[in-house]
């Protein structure tokens, strides 16, 4: 089965030109069998219906042709529109020349050509209708109701024929141009999507780049910190609140050792490549568990409905600490009854984070994650970009809304595993 190819692609240019193609001549059709059987039209049948025909299976032809692999090309774009307005010049010089009322429908497969073609190959379509146009005046045979015949409201048959041609060419270009000027919006936007994408991976890289750097630089500090803690702890023993203190802060030392030794280890690419499929509840409670190490002052609950069925997630280090992030700005906020709920549909794993704080601002709150922006006085931003940024990564997404009793809710979405998926 061949692929669906690019909406701005000549091979999709093609199928639209064989769509207005069809209902044109259809149309053709349509008029000539009421002239000849309601007005009385005195016209050569045969080489009339030679040239619909002809045109048919040249429809037909170029239906075959799309279902071939084979990309259509500017110059085999091209030969259809000459094609094209070969077939009416034959079927116009049958049918009165300049004085059928349809004459005018050249100007169709000139708009196409301007649209779709290279400027050099519309001048050639512009150039052969003018040229077809010009021998339509010399050379045709006339039919003679088309000049003299009358409808019944006294209106001249020409002028009916005007109108109809009017309606018929503006419906056609106006849906080609549409749909050319749709695929044209939607390339446009894919373009876009890709170029933020590659900004924000490149942004990322930047940052993962001097975390790791960093990550070897703390090492040092913290060690020699661990030493110090350990020699004041032996010195406080008289002091049971100082030694409380001491271990809390050796605790928070090592700690931070811990979460720099698991940053270089993870810097293997490949192992981020392959994501851990876990239950989500047990895997949210475990990251609430190690980040209430490292915020002892917060007071929170956590909600989780009593739904049937364990629902999956495929997890690494980098999602736990997206989530930390998330937890840690709600703390920032208000560390007082901080709300975290869990809650799954058939497609997706939803966790909300709501703080009794001061809410976020709306006019920056769409803006959030996608560039170093911070709400915090003393921020960069940064750990809301890398969160999005981690997040997405893994097909999910991230909102900030003002809750209506106060504070902020933060909603994060990631969709769910199966036990098959591989890990």
């Amino acid at each position: 089965m061949h692929q669906p190819l690019p909406l701005s692609t000549p091979n999709r240019n093609l199928v639209r030109l064989t769509i207005v193609r069809g209902i044109t001549w259809t149309g053709f059709l349509g008029a000539i069998i009421f002239g000849i059987e309601v007005l009385g039209f005195q016209l050569h049948v045969m080489p009339v219906i030679s040239v619909i025909i002809a045109m048919g299976l040249v429809n037909v032809a170029t239906w075959w042709r799309l279902g071939r692999p084979r990309a259509v090309t500017d110059t085999e774009y091209l030969t259809h529109l000459l094609i094209d307005v070969a077939g009416l010049s034959m079927l116009f010089y049958y049918t009165g020349g300049s004085t059928n009322p349809f004459i005018t429908y050249y100007l169709v497969p000139v708009t196409i050509a301007a649209a779709t073609l290279p400027w050099r190959y519309a001048w050639v379509i512009a150039g052969a209708s003018l040229a077809s146009y010009t021998a339509m005046m010399l050379f045709y045979e006339p039919v003679p109701q088309l000049s003299n015949g009358f409808v019944g409201t006294g209106i001249r048959l020409h002028i009916v024929g005007m109108w109809i041609n009017f309606g018929l060419s503006a419906g056609l270009v106006t849906f080609f141009i549409f749909k050319m000027a749709h695929a044209l919006r939607r390339r446009d936007l894919t373009l876009s999507r890709t170029r933020e994408t590659a900004l924000r991976n490149e942004q990322v890289l930047a940052v993962a780049t001097q975390a790791a750097g960093t990550a070897h630089e703390l090492g040092t500090p913290l060690s020699t910190m661990a030493v110090l803690l350990s020699e004041m702890r032996q010195e406080a023993q008289d002091n049971p609140l100082l030694v409380e203190d001491i271990d809390l802060l050796r605790q928070q030392v090592d700690t931070c050792k811990a979460r720099l030794q698991t940053l270089v280890a993870n810097a293997d690419r490949r192992r981020l490549a392959k994501p851990e499929i876990v239950a989500a509840e047990t895997w949210l409670r475990d990251v609430l568990q190690r980040w209430l190490v490292l915020r002892p002052d917060v007071s929170h609950h956590i909600e989780i409905p009593g739904k049937r069925g364990t629902p999956l997630i495929a997890t690494d280090t980098t999602l736990e600490q997206a989530i930390m992030n998330l937890l840690n700005n709600a703390a920032d906020a208000n560390p007082r009854d901080i709300a975290i709920t869990l809650d799954w549909t058939q497609d997706d794993i939803i966790i909300d984070i709501r703080d009794h704080g001061p809410g976020v601002s709306m006019n920056i709150a769409d803006q959030l994650g996608e560039t170093f922006i911070s709400t915090k006085s003393k921020g960069m931003g940064i750990g809301l970009f890398l969160t999005h940024a981690t997040i997405n990564r893994f097909g999910g997404g991230v909102s900030l809304y003002n809750h209506e009793e106060g504070g902020t809710l933060t909603e994060v979405k990631l969709p769910r595993a199966s036990a098959g998926a591989p890990a």
